[in-house]
């Protein structure tokens, strides 16, 4: 009985963790990106079937299917993106390529989770306010982020971007909370959330 109970709650966990679809616009990158380091700590290949996703762990395996034409590709997140709000995942060179999309740029797809990423990190989920190329510029937005919970700037390399993030929720549902917040200030662009990982001490969005 008690096989059986381990069995089906090892099942119903794997279902839920390959069950969930989004649906919205991709886009591509490649040069400048190509060989830098990305946010997983990999060194970005854009002739690599990879891709970037704000909040899906690093190493999650994901099936993009483009709603126009049909085509798939599966691809590894290992990068974090992309900035424009109204997108939901930034496919690389190769994975653009395998779908028809590099002349157009931008395409409607559904993702599905296929595979979940493997154990091994902390993580925490966030509220990206802003990517600055000027360091002032970002360290203003930071302190008006005070009111909303703990704030934070992040620097990634492969973009040259400072990343603003405010808040350390537990859950994507409390993340949101304070996203809905962040927007009722005018003042304020976009926000959205992101997953924060923490390894080996290091931290990554």
């Amino acid at each position: 009985m008690k096989c059986a109970l381990a069995f089906f709650l090892v099942l119903a966990f794997t279902l839920t963790a390959v069950a969930a679809d989004e649906e919205g616009l991709a886009s591509w990158y490649g040069e400048p990106y190509h060989g830098r380091v990305a946010a997983s700590g990999e060194v970005y290949d854009m002739d690599e079937l990879t891709a970037a996703h704000r909040t899906l762990p690093f190493g999650t395996v994901v099936r993009v299917h483009r709603v126009d034409n049909g085509a798939s590709v599966v691809v590894r997140i290992n990068d974090r993106g992309p900035i424009p709000e109204d997108r939901i995942i930034d496919l690389s060179r190769a994975a653009a390529r395998s779908i028809g999309m590099i002349q157009p740029g931008i395409v409607p797809v559904v993702l599905h989770v296929v595979k979940g990423a493997p154990a091994g990190s902390r993580t925490i989920w966030a509220v990206q306010v802003g990517a600055f190329r000027v360091r002032q510029n970002a360290e203003r937005t930071l302190e008006t982020m005070v009111k909303y919970g703990t704030s934070r700037m992040v620097f990634r390399m492969e973009t040259q971007l400072w990343s603003v993030l405010v808040g350390e929720a537990e859950t994507r549902a409390e993340a949101e909370s304070i996203a809905d917040r962040v927007r009722e200030n005018p003042r304020l662009g976009a926000a959205f959330v992101v997953r924060v990982e923490f390894t080996d001490g290091a931290v990554t969005e």
